[in-house]
């Protein structure tokens, strides 16, 4: 884990304080309320969420509180991450919440463990901070984990048609491939599309989100 020029330690891209095993995000804070919304929306009646990458857990928490008839399991390939995740669980006393998995969709087959089809996969702030691999992971496991109809929401920046959709966002980018070339910010229509297609899924609809984001679900056909 890297520190800031204020010795705090960063985890992803931002300096997050903790409380015990909490740790809170303040791009969580900043988030959370507008995709909440889109989720009560969206992913009404799906039963059961499988939400990866879910960092310090407290959008699952606050998803779960604001949704009770989803069933979402959480969780995070960082120790630290899943250390929190439990931790917020735990505080929040909702039994429509679980977790934490230790899921990582670089990993080949990662979804081979788990034994039941789920009605919607959620990955929020994810594939632009990590290899294309990741990606490709995260809909491979979608597109066979999630039952005919079910649904695959994505969360932050994409770019559309090779052109970004902000300045900010390209800058973004840029600082993203500074960090570690294999990072960047996806393109919905040149990277994302041809994945879901080879993994029997399609993009049914893109809602524009505060702060030059996307939510873009995708549905199994």
């Amino acid at each position: 884990m890297a520190t800031d020029k204020t010795g705090k330690k960063e985890t992803a891209l931002e300096s997050r304080s903790a409380e015990g095993e909490k740790l809170y995000s303040p791009s969580a804070a900043r988030n959370r309320d507008p995709i909440r919304d889109v989720i009560v929306a969206q992913l009404a009646g799906v039963g059961s969420v499988l939400e990866i990458g879910s960092g310090t857990g407290e959008h699952a928490v606050h998803f779960a509180a604001a949704a009770p008839g989803l069933q979402w399991f959480a969780g995070d390939p960082d120790p630290s991450a899943r250390d929190s995740i439990a931790a917020h669980i735990a505080g929040s006393g909702l039994e429509n919440v679980s977790g934490p998995h230790w899921i990582d969709v670089c990993e080949e087959h990662w979804d081979a463990a788990l034994d039941v089809s789920y009605g919607a996969v959620v990955s929020i702030n994810m594939i632009h901070i990590a290899p294309f691999s990741a990606a490709e992971g995260l809909f491979a496991g979608a597109g066979r984990l999630l039952r005919p109809g079910g649904k695959l929401l994505l969360y932050g920046p994409f770019a559309r048609n090779g052109v970004h959709t902000a300045p900010s966002n390209e800058a973004f980018d840029a600082s993203l491939k500074a960090r570690d070339p294999r990072w960047g910010i996806r393109d919905l229509e040149h990277d994302l599309a041809p994945l879901a297609h080879k993994n029997a899924l399609r993009q049914d609809i893109v809602i524009s989100m505060p702060a030059n984001n996307f939510t873009v679900i995708f549905v199994k056909v």
